[in-house]
C-alpha cells in the first residue's frame, strides 16, 4: 500500500483512506466484488429476504485479522535507504533507537532496545523487507 500524497485534510484523502483494507474482511470483499460472488450473494438475498450476514462477517474478520503494518513515510524511507546502502556488522545505540521507532510505527508494536544479536538482527530483516518492497515499487 503507497502512501498518500498531499493534504491530508481533502477530499480526496478521505475517499482514499475509505478504500485502504482494515484487514482480511475488507480483501475478501474486494475480491467477491471482482469476481462478481458479491453480486450474485447480494441477489439471492433480495429474491429470498435472507440476510447473507457479510457486514457482520467482514467486521469480525477485520477485527481478527487486521492488517498488521503501516506504510513507511519519506523520511522513515529515506532512513532505511542511507541504512541499508551501508555494509555493516554492528547497530550502534543510536541506530537502534530510529530503527525501533520505525519498527514500532510500522508493525504496531512495542519493541524495546536490546543488546540481544538476534533480536537486532530479527527486527533489521523485517525491516528490510518493508524497505525492499517500497524499494520495488520504486523502480517500477
Amino acid at each position: 500500500m503507497l502512501e498518500f500524497k498531499g493534504d491530508k485534510r481533502t477530499r480526496e484523502y478521505k475517499e482514499w483512506k475509505a478504500n485502504q483494507s482494515k484487514g482480511l474482511g475488507d480483501v475478501i470483499e474486494k475480491v467477491t466484488e471482482a469476481t462478481g460472488i458479491k453480486k450474485a450473494v447480494e441477489l439471492f438475498s433480495k429474491v429470498t429476504g435472507i440476510d447473507c450476514g457479510c457486514a457482520e462477517r467482514k467486521e469480525k474478520l477485520n477485527n481478527i485479522f487486521r492488517r498488521k503494518t503501516e506504510c513507511l513515510n519519506e523520511v522513515e524511507y529515506n532512513y532505511l535507504k542511507e541504512f541499508f546502502s551501508l555494509r555493516r556488522n554492528t547497530v550502534s545505540v543510536n541506530v537502534q533507537k530510529e530503527l525501533l521507532k520505525i519498527n514500532n510505527r510500522v508493525f504496531k508494536v512495542n519493541a524495546v532496545g536490546s543488546s540481544c544479536d538476534s533480536c537486532v538482527r530479527e527486527m533489521v530483516g523485517r525491516l528490510k523487507k518493508v524497505y525492499l518492497a517500497y524499494d520495488d515499487k520504486q523502480k517500477e
